[in-house]
């Protein structure tokens, strides 16, 4: 069994790891199940390399007798596209108790499609909570507070009103205003820098190791140090200590751009295809490139030996990009369905939100209470604060702070009274790019195309001048459904096409 909580809002919530662990044993116990291992994740998905999940995925490779995962539900178990894949790959039978779900290779085509749109559904959440980040950090941005990691010389605390804000580490400021007299002087290279900055002393405060030239160069870069900061490419005036004058800096980056004005370089092509298609021969990337200053064609880089000298045949094979644009444009076409289809989506999108929805019912209800009791205690301290029972700072200090949790509980109450509609509304444009998609592609610009191409397929390989895809999941049932429908004709056994995909054999007690 697996159980994961990413935040400390969370756990607020009620998605606690102990709450999963009892659903979890008690739906065991209920099925008849013996737990072999129990893996706990306290971290973000938003990256993969969770140590228990990998953890997980190592023990089910090498013990084949242990075929049965239980999660509490779909979020819980990834968030990316990735581990997505990566847990298909096990062949497990998967339990998701609170939504009610069993899903494994015999489950019926509509339950892995339904599955696919959940696992995009949750792999958008956590998109938005990034998003819900970066809002916050351009907000703390524009009050002049430095919102992430500080660099060499500041160090992160918590200000006079509770808030995280940067001040100068006096243990390494003083040697990183010096790196910036030294390299002013214009006689030394970045490599010399960096040895007297760290003959002084300049260390990584947590491992204690040397700092290196790339670091170095990282620093003299940083406007940061002058007082200012650029954020979202936006000049800003900020409330920190400067170690450097401006004058300082500016020196110092009109010799850095003199000293390696010579080495800068850019791609003057966006080539749609590029990086996206791999050899079937050699496995090696298929590259842009134009021909007489007008015409773009593609081939394979062909060093399958890593540039020993060797190149593969196949190197030498060439591909107008108007081909490939053809075939990407018919793989595409293979997705269009029909408005029967599309509502019945759309009702089965309904059935499977139900569970969500009554969470997100009950999340609203626990927020609204403990909105109300911050309310209570800042009401409270204030009598007090009338009776003289508690100074004015403290009251000031500790409402200020009741007013922030207030606030955040209001934000989260916005988010989950808005996730049922936007929940439908995602997976409803999930459907609409796929009957779309075609059309799309063949409109957009050459990075845009080749976004919505890493969306829908994957495992793109050229072949004999032919390219080979697989769609990925759940576009690749909306496809078989098209071209099953399409081989048996139109009518009723369209109709029957359509209920062989998505509903599968019925089984004798069912009409």
């Amino acid at each position: 069994m697996y159980a994961r909580v990413s935040s400390k809002e969370q756990e607020k919530e009620g998605f606690s790891i102990p709450a999963q662990l009892k659903l979890l044993k008690d739906y065991a116990a209920a099925q008849g199940f013996k737990v072999a291992q129990e893996y706990i994740d306290v971290e973000t998905a938003k990256q993969t390399g969770r140590t228990s999940f990998d953890e997980m995925v190592a023990y089910l490779k090498a013990y084949p007798s242990v075929r049965v995962m239980l999660v509490e539900k779909t979020d819980r178990l990834y968030r990316n596209l990735k581990d997505w894949v990566t847990v298909d790959e096990l062949d497990v039978e998967m339990h998701f108790p609170k939504e009610g779900m069993v899903l494994s290779h015999e489950s019926r085509s509509s339950e892995k499609f339904m599955h696919g749109i959940k696992v995009l559904m949750a792999k958008n959440y956590i998109d938005n909570l990034s998003e819900e980040a970066r809002k916050g950090m351009q907000e703390k941005a524009e009050q002049g507070i430095w919102p992430t990691k500080t660099p060499l010389g500041y160090r992160n605390i918590i200000g006079p009103d509770g808030k995280k804000i940067i001040a100068i580490d006096t243990a390494v400021a003083p040697i990183v205003a010096k790196l910036f007299d030294w390299y002013a002087s214009g006689g030394i290279s970045l490599k010399e820098a960096a040895k007297k900055a760290q003959a002084a002393g300049l260390v990584y405060a947590q491992s204690g190791a040397k700092v290196p030239a790339s670091t170095v160069h990282t620093i003299l870069r940083n406007r940061l140090y002058t007082g200012q900061f650029e954020w979202n490419g936006k000049l800003i005036q900020g409330k920190h200590e400067p170690l450097i004058s401006i004058d300082l800096w500016e020196r110092v980056q009109g010799m850095m751009d003199g000293r390696h004005a010579k080495k800068f370089k850019r791609g003057k092509h966006d080539f749609a295809f590029s990086g996206l298609i791999a050899c079937h021969a050699c496995g090696c990337a298929v590259v842009g490139e134009i021909k007489k200053e007008r015409y773009v064609y593609y081939h394979c880089t062909g060093y399958a030996d890593k540039c020993q000298g060797n190149p593969a045949s196949c190197r030498r094979r060439y591909v107008r990009e108007g081909a490939l644009e053809a075939q990407f444009t018919e793989l595409l076409g293979r997705l269009k369905f029909d408005d029967e289809v599309l509502a019945w989506v759309r009702e089965a999108l309904h059935a499977s939100h139900a569970d969500e929805r009554r969470e997100h019912e009950e999340a609203i209800r626990r927020l609204q209470g403990e909105h109300r009791r911050l309310g209570d205690r800042i009401n409270a301290m204030y009598v007090d604060k009338l009776d003289g029972r508690v100074d004015g700072a403290f009251f000031d200090k500790m409402s200020a702070e009741w007013r922030d949790e207030q606030n955040r509980c209001l934000r989260e109450i916005e988010r989950h009274e808005a996730a049922e509609q936007s929940y439908m509304d995602e997976g409803v444009q999930i459907l609409e790019l796929a009957r779309n998609a075609q059309r799309l592609f063949e409109r957009q610009e050459p990075r845009q195309k080749r976004r919505l191409l890493n969306f829908v397929l994957s495992n793109c390989t050229w072949e004999d001048g032919e390219v080979v895809a697989t769609f990925r999941q759940p576009f690749d049932l909306l496809a078989e459904t098209a071209a099953i429908a399409a081989r048996r004709g139109t009518g009723n056994t369209a109709n029957s096409a359509k209920s062989d995909i998505w509903l599968g054999d019925l089984d004798s007690n069912q009409d």
